[in-house]
C-alpha cells in the first residue's frame, strides 16, 4: 500500500441555482486575456442539454478517456503513441470553434457615436476573432438560455443512452444544473496522451497542471480529455487548464469558484488513497463496477496502518489531520452520498456530486401530495424512473440503482428533519430504512445545509518551512507567460510579494499568516509599494513617509 493525498471536490446540485457566478469570477480571474475569449474553467450546463464543447460525452465522435481492452488493460481510447504521430501536425479528434462559440462583445461605440435619427441605436454584436459583426448563435450556457427547447434537446448524449423512456414534452420534462471544472483524475488520460510531457500530476496533492515551458501546443490533451477540460490558447500556442487555484490552496484558501459560489454548494478536502490499485480499479470489467471500485480506494483516515503509510510516505501529520476532517471523505464514503462524474471514462475523477432530489420532490409535490413525506418520496422514486436513468447516465455509468439509493438517503434526511423542525418526536425507523443511525443522520444535515465556512473548506496549507518561499514566488507559475494571469508580476499574496499588486480579497486572507511572522514584510532589499488596507506594519518602506524626522532612538516622532 503507498499512501497518496489528493485534494478533492464535492458539489451538492440541489443548491445550484444556475447562477453562474463561479463562472465569471473563474474567468476573471483566470482567462480575461486574449486567446481565451472561449474559454470558461468553470462552466455551469443546465441538463438536459447538449453541454459546452457541444456534445463532449460523445465519445464515439471525440474519443477521449480510457478503454479497457480484450487482455483486461487499460489504453487510451484516441489512440497510442504510433496513432498520436501519424496526425502530431493535424489532430482532428478535438471540438472546432463552433463546438465552443465564437467569442463575441458588443459595439457599444455605436451607441455613443451614432449620429442623431429616428430610431434608438443598438449595439450588435462583434465577433472577438474578426472583429466583424456576426449573430449569436450558440454559447457556453446556451442550453439555458433556450429554457430547456426540444430544438436542442434530441442532441444529449445522455438522452440518447436513454432511449424511449423519456418524453421530451417541454412542460413535463426535468431540469436542473451541473457545474464543471477539471476533475484533476486519479488516472488522467490528458497526462498520459501528452506527447511532450508538459501535462503533469503533482506528487503532492493530485492536481493536474499544464508546463507552459514544456507545452508544444500539440493538442493532443484537448483529444485526451473526456471532459474537455484542457483549452488551447490561440495567442500562446499553449494548452490551458484549470488549476484549482493552486496558489490559493497552497495558503489554505479555497478555489475562486468555491469563494464565490452563491449557493455554498462545494466542499473542499483532502483524501487518502492507495495507489497501487489505482490502475486495478480503473480496469475494472464492468462499468457500473467503476463507482465501487474507486470509493474502495479511498483510504480511511483514522485507520491506523493508513495512518503509519501516509507518514512513512512523507505527509505531514497537518495533513493527516486534514484528511480525518474531510468533508469529501464523509460525504463519499461516511453518508455515501456523493457519486463521480462519468466513471465509465475510466479516469477515476476526484469531483463528485450529491445528485438532485429536486425533480422527485417537484414531481410529488405537483400532484398535490407531501413533498417531504418519506412514504410518498419512496415511492415516486420508483415510479419516476425518468431522471434517475438520466442521473444514472451522468454518475454510475447506469446503473440506477446506486442514484435510487443516494436519493432514497436524501430522502429520508429531509423528512427525518421535518420532525426536528416541527418540534415533534424523531422517527428512528427513518434512518434504519437507509442504513443510518439518527447521528449519522443528523450530522449529514449539518454538513450539507448548515456547515461553516471551516468545515465546507479544510484545506491543509503547505509545510511552514515552504510557506514564506511559495508566498515570495507564487507568481512564477506556468501561466506567468506574456499577457497570463501573472501579468502584474507582483503575486497576489503580500504587498511585499515583489512590485504592485492590486487589491483583491484573498490579497488580505491570505495576509493571515504573515501578520504572524517575526520577518519584515517590506524593507530596503525589497522595497514595495504598501496597500494600507491590508498593511501587517512590519517593515515601513523607504518614502512611505517622505520627511518624517527620527528622534534619537531612531524613531519616527
Amino acid at each position: 500500500m503507498k499512501v497518496m493525498a489528493q485534494l478533492a471536490m464535492v458539489m451538492n446540485l440541489d443548491k445550484c441555482i444556475g447562477c453562474h457566478t463561479c463562472s465569471v469570477t473563474c474567468k476573471q480571474t483566470w482567462t480575461n486575456r486574449p486567446g481565451t475569449e472561449y474559454v470558461w474553467l468553470n462552466n455551469v450546463e443546465t441538463r438536459p442539454g447538449q453541454g459546452y464543447p457541444r456534445t463532449y460525452e460523445d465519445q464515439q465522435r471525440w474519443r477521449g478517456g480510457w478503454i479497457r481492452d480484450r487482455r483486461g488493460r487499460l489504453r487510451l481510447r484516441d489512440g497510442g503513441r504510433l496513432s498520436k504521430l501519424a496526425r502530431i501536425f493535424a489532430n482532428p479528434k478535438m471540438p472546432a470553434l463552433a463546438d465552443y462559440y465564437e467569442p463575441w462583445t458588443y459595439d457599444y461605440d455605436n451607441l455613443i457615436a451614432a449620429p442623431a435619427g429616428e430610431h434608438m441605436p443598438v449595439a450588435p454584436p462583434r465577433s472577438l476573432i474578426s472583429g466583424k459583426p456576426m449573430k449569436v448563435a450558440w454559447s457556453a450556457n446556451w442550453d439555458d438560455d433556450l429554457g430547456g427547447s426540444p430544438e436542442i434537446l434530441p442532441e444529449d448524449p445522455i438522452l440518447q443512452k436513454v432511449g424511449e423512456q423519456v418524453r421530451l414534452e417541454l412542460e413535463q420534462t426535468f431540469m436542473f444544473y451541473l457545474p464543471r471544472i477539471c476533475e484533476h483524475c486519479l488516472n488522467p488520460s490528458c497526462v498520459a496522451s501528452c506527447p511532450s510531457g508538459a501535462m503533469y500530476k503533482r506528487t503532492e496533492d493530485g492536481i493536474v497542471l499544464v508546463d507552459q515551458d514544456r507545452c508544444r501546443g500539440w493538442r493532443m490533451c484537448v483529444s485526451g480529455c473526456p471532459y474537455k477540460k484542457v483549452y488551447f490558447n490561440h495567442k500562446t500556442g499553449k494548452a490551458e487548464k484549470c488549476t484549482f487555484c493552486y496558489p490559493r490552496v497552497e495558503v489554505g484558501l479555497p478555489t475562486v469558484c468555491s469563494e464565490t459560489c452563491v449557493g455554498r454548494l462545494r466542499y473542499i478536502g483532502l483524501v487518502l488513497y492507495d495507489l497501487d490499485r489505482v490502475t486495478d480499479a480503473a480496469s475494472v470489467e464492468n462499468d457500473t463496477d467503476l463507482y465501487a471500485a474507486q470509493r474502495d480506494i479511498l483510504l480511511d483516515p483514522h485507520d491506523g496502518e493508513v495512518v503509519a503509510g501516509a507518514r512513512a510516505a512523507g505527509i505531514s501529520q497537518e495533513w493527516i489531520q486534514a484528511a480525518q476532517r474531510s468533508p469529501i471523505y464523509a460525504l463519499i464514503h461516511t453518508y455515501r452520498v456523493a457519486l463521480p462524474l462519468h466513471p465509465e471514462y475510466r479516469t477515476l475523477p476526484m469531483v463528485w456530486y450529491v445528485p438532485p432530489l429536486s425533480p422527485v420532490v417537484d414531481a410529488v409535490s405537483r400532484d398535490g401530495h407531501d413533498g417531504e413525506d418519506l412514504g410518498n418520496l419512496f415511492g415516486a422514486l420508483d415510479a419516476l424512473r425518468i431522471p434517475i436513468r438520466y442521473l444514472a447516465e451522468l454518475f454510475t455509468a447506469g446503473d440506477t440503482e446506486v442514484v435510487a439509493d443516494v436519493l432514497r438517503r436524501l430522502a429520508a434526511m429531509r423528512s427525518y428533519m421535518r420532525d426536528i423542525n416541527l418540534g415533534r418526536a424523531t422517527q428512528p425507523r427513518i434512518p434504519e430504512a437507509v442504513g443510518m443511525t439518527e447521528e449519522q443522520m443528523y450530522e449529514m444535515y449539518r454538513l450539507l445545509a448548515l456547515a461553516k465556512y471551516d468545515e465546507r473548506y479544510v484545506i491543509p496549507t503547505v509545510y511552514a518551512e515552504e510557506a514564506h518561499r511559495l508566498e515570495e514566488t507564487a507568481t512564477e507559475c506556468a501561466l506567468s507567460f506574456d499577457g497570463g494571469p501573472g501579468m502584474y508580476e507582483s503575486g497576489p499574496f503580500g504587498e511585499a510579494s515583489g512590485r504592485p499588486v492590486p487589491v483583491a480579497v484573498e490579497t488580505f486572507h491570505a495576509l493571515k499568516q504573515r501578520q504572524t511572522t517575526e520577518g519584515l514584510a517590506a524593507n530596503s532589499t525589497r522595497p514595495s509599494r504598501v496597500n494600507l488596507l491590508n498593511w501587517d506594519g512590519k517593515g515601513v518602506p523607504e518614502g512611505m513617509f517622505p520627511g518624517a524626522a527620527t528622534d534619537d532612538r531612531g524613531g519616527d516622532r
